[in-house]
Parts: C-alpha cells; structure tokens; sequence
C-alpha cells in the first residue's frame, strides 16, 4: 500500500463501517477503482488513488463514516475540542501502530484524532 504524506490537521485516513463488508468490498472496488486488502474476518485495508487517504472497511453493526485527523498534539487537541462542546467517544490509546483517540463533534459525529 502507498503510504500517504500526513499533513498536520489534514485527513489521513477514514473508516466505512456496515453490518456486511463483502457488498462493501464490492461497491468500493467497482465504484471507485480502490484496491482492497483483506486482513482477516470483518476487516480489509483501502488503497485509494496515489496521494489521498487510505482507509479500512470494517463489520459493524451500525453504517458509519469516520475521518481520522492528524493531530501535532493529541492532548492539547483533545482539551481544545472538548472545550469547544466536543466529547471523548474513546480515550488516548496507544495500539502499538498509533496513538489516538476518538471524539464526537457537537452533533455528534465521530472523529478519529491521530497523534503526528
């Protein structure tokens, strides 16, 4: 897989999550042209076209869209959000790849912050 160039504060990858990925895989590789890697059960990597994010598709129960956000900060940038009526959906977390953390925006929506 290419590996993307992350900008600080820019989109560096994003999660589509379904409660079935194999239709998933199929709409995202015809649709779009995007090559999947299959990485076990209810999991595959998305390379999209050469200078844009990445991605996963993931088995969920519930449809969802999630931006992940390049962060220089992850701390301060959790507080700034929380500040400006976001909320923590998941702590810092380190996963042994990454670390980061996850957040709802005032509507609610779910945004991934990725330490850069």
């Amino acid at each position: 897989m290419t590996q993307l160039q992350h900008v600080q504060n820019g989109i560096a990858h994003f999660d589509i999550a379904g409660p079935d990925i194999t239709p998933l895989q199929t709409f995202y590789a015809a649709t779009f042209g995007w090559t999947l890697h299959s990485k076990g059960p209810g999991f595959s990597l998305i390379e999209t076209p050469a200078g844009s994010a990445n991605g996963a598709l993931v088995e969920a129960e519930v449809a969802a869209l999630t931006i992940g956000i390049v962060v220089p900060n992850l701390t301060e940038a959790l507080a700034t959000a929380q500040s400006q009526g976001g909320t923590i959906a998941m702590p810092e977390t380190d996963n042994g790849w990454v670390r980061k953390a996850q957040l709802r925006d005032p509507a609610g929506n779910l945004l991934t912050l990725i330490q850069g």
